[in-house]
């Protein structure tokens, strides 16, 4: 009998998803569903293969406001993803807007009415991907009321999963590698790499706090993990209800039959002992404020998503 590859033996318990604006990366590795956001998406239009579709966009959409261009640009990479997977694609709001709820809601729907326009059906095949703050849970709320579906990313608390689960969000996007990122440079020299690795991982233990409590109080949101530094983390997440991997690491886990096992386990969760959360607004700020790693973090992911924006912009303004 043929040993199973890392990847596959995932595939058993979890879906696959792949973190990646470079769609032609995509086929070899089968995913069920894609994830973009606007640092991925510059990443790759300044590559040889992509900076067409770049040139188009602005050729063809020559007197529209920026902000427009851009997202026929992120509904042309998206659609060329769904061309290549049978699943999902997300695609990004403007991170510039986390803190404007109605602005975020204006812009999903103009994203969703562009897919709708290109004969995607977006309530099967398309997740509005918004930064879980405050303002865009609200927008969030407001869009899964209107039937379209959201992935809330920048999720680095329990406290924003707990409100995400409370009003209905689809999926939530919780970010292993940037928590580890955090702890190992606060402990300095006093991080020990092995002792913190695997179910040790404060990433990994982040996101399976999550899946047990959504688990244990039925909240149908589902929990993708996201930002993935080593294998090692994904292996520890074998279970959860989707991973969202770069192609690097997808590769990986391809090249490897190293046995894996099941770590995450929806059936387990209902019977463990975890009270039921609620947040009002309030409750909700205070509980992100008094974690200094998700603040900090869920402000660098913003600023970093807004400069990488800004940065798109200036490629397009180029174009002659």
């Amino acid at each position: 009998m043929a040993t199973m590859n890392q990847l596959d033996a995932l595939r058993q318990w979890t879906t696959v998803v792949a973190d990646t604006g470079d769609f032609r990366q995509l086929a070899q590795f089968k995913p069920q569903d894609a994830t973009t956001n606007p640092s991925l998406i510059l990443k790759a239009v300044q590559k040889p293969d992509y900076r067409p579709l770049l040139d188009d966009a602005v050729k063809t959409h020559r007197g529209l406001a920026v902000d427009e261009v851009i997202d026929r640009l992120l509904v042309r990479f998206g659609t060329e993803i769904l061309s290549l997977i049978p699943g999902r694609v997300s695609t990004e709001v403007d991170a510039r807007l986390s803190f404007d709820t109605a602005a975020t809601v204006a812009r999903a729907d103009r994203i969703v009415a562009l897919y709708r326009a290109a004969g995607v059906d977006p309530q099967k095949r398309l997740l509005i991907k918004i930064a879980a703050t405050w303002e865009g849970i609200e927008a969030a709320r407001i869009l899964e009321q209107k039937g379209i579906h959201t992935n809330l990313t920048l999720l680095f608390s329990f406290a924003q999963a707990v409100a995400c689960g409370a009003v209905g969000v689809k999926l939530i996007s919780p970010f292993v590698g940037r928590i580890y990122d955090w702890h190992k440079k606060s402990a300095g020299s006093a991080w020990d790499e092995t002792a913190r690795s695997g179910a040790n991982d404060p990433g990994v233990q982040s996101v399976r706090q999550i899946f047990d409590y959504y688990k244990r109080h039925g909240i149908a949101t589902e929990v993708m993990g996201a930002s993935f530094r080593n294998t090692g983390q994904i292996a520890a997440l074998a279970g959860c209800d989707l991973l969202t991997i770069s192609p690097d690491l997808l590769a990986e886990l391809a090249a490897s039959d190293a046995p894996l096992a099941h770590a995450l386990d929806a059936e387990a969760a209902k019977s463990r002992d975890i009270p039921k959360v609620t947040l009002d607004e309030a409750a909700f700020r205070f509980a992100l404020n008094e974690d200094a790693m998700a603040t900090e973090k869920l402000a660098e992911g913003i600023r970093a998503f807004a400069a990488d924006a800004v940065k798109l912009e200036k490629l397009m303004q180029e174009v002659q």
